[in-house]
């Protein structure tokens, strides 16, 4: 995809000692906030594009997600995966097995749909029961049917710098940067929070390019001095699930802000208390992991939460189904 042609806030400046930085063009700007969903909107025409050559070459794409029981906490992002691939094309279908399911109940289910040469990715739908070994599950999932890339065979790929299928919110993060159009190159990185699905697969793909490779440094709450940390990076991932864990004296002067944190925390009162609904109960709004009210105000650019890589996440799932059919017809 071609990156999106944005008036840069910072210009690129070497000290004497080599290191490069990001400085403002003018002092005491508010940051440029990126916009998540149009960029996602974007993506999501080239995918649709994508589908309709593949379905023209005779292999359609198709997601299957496997869901034990009928959990609350996933039903709308089942909805959304249903309506996004519906969208471009993509077939959706809901497997769902008792809630009671065992273990290898669940692996028996992955199995079939990897011998199905119709489905083309599967995603293991969270949450499990407790007591299911998720990531024995992943582990089962073919690499080529691999939708949010957390097979170790698809993280090898990441390792070795050939990725083929990348977890989905680290690439979104990735994406959204590359959006505004600065070299990554001898940056000063620091991503704060090493998950699976996020921090480790971004620094992955931090160091993964030659022509991209940044100087990460992975940080997590529990981190002494982080703020000295958050304050050296020229590009400052926050993925740690703490809301308000980044404050704007944490962010460096013109550094841009990427946001990957969702958590829902309490609306405050002019007092700094709790507000409450009209039931008496506390009112929530979904935040990030930085205090974006303050961090804008030092940043070039920012990431919003809602807004920012949410969208984006949503759509790399979109482009991974699209990717594993490709490596299967690849493979025929």
């Amino acid at each position: 995809m071609k990156e999106k042609s944005v008036a840069l806030h910072f210009t690129l400046a070497a000290h004497d000692n080599g290191k490069i930085s990001l400085k403002k063009k003018r002092g005491n700007m508010a940051a440029q906030v990126l916009d998540g969903d149009a960029l996602a909107a974007q993506f999501r025409q080239e995918v649709a594009k994508d589908v309709e050559t593949l379905k023209r070459a005779g292999k359609a794409p198709s997601l299957v997600a496997v869901q034990a029981g009928d959990p609350p906490a996933s039903r709308m992002y089942v909805k959304k995966q249903r309506q996004s691939c519906e969208e471009i094309g993509i077939v959706y279908a809901l497997r769902q097995v008792e809630e009671s399911a065992s273990q290898d109940d669940l692996l028996g289910t992955i199995r079939e749909l990897n011998r199905d040469a119709s489905v083309t990715g599967i995603i293991l739908q969270m949450p499990l029961p407790q007591g299911i070994d998720a990531k024995a599950l992943q582990r089962a999932i073919a690499p080529e049917k691999d939708v949010e890339g957390m097979h170790p065979a698809n993280m090898g790929l990441l390792v070795y710098g050939e990725p083929r299928v990348v977890p989905c919110t680290a690439m979104a993060a990735l994406e959204l940067f590359r959006s505004i159009g600065t070299p990554m190159k001898g940056l000063d990185v620091t991503v704060v929070g090493h998950s699976e699905i996020v921090g480790k697969p971004l620094c992955l793909l931090l160091l993964g390019s030659v022509l991209e490779s940044a100087t990460p440094t992975v940080c997590d709450v529990a981190t002494r001095d982080l703020a000295s940390k958050t304050r050296a990076a020229d590009v400052l991932f926050v993925a740690a699930g703490k809301p308000r864990l980044i404050t704007g004296d944490m962010v460096k002067e013109g550094a841009i802000v990427i946001d990957i944190g969702i958590n829902r925390a309490p609306v405050l009162d002019e007092q700094g208390n709790p507000a409450l609904n009209d039931k008496g109960k506390p009112r929530k709004k979904t935040v990030g992991d930085v205090v974006f009210e303050e961090a804008s105000e030092r940043a070039a650019y920012i990431s919003p939460v809602p807004g920012g890589v949410g969208p984006l996440t949503v759509v790399m799932l979109l482009r991974n189904t699209v990717s594993c059919a490709q490596w299967q017809q690849e493979s025929l």
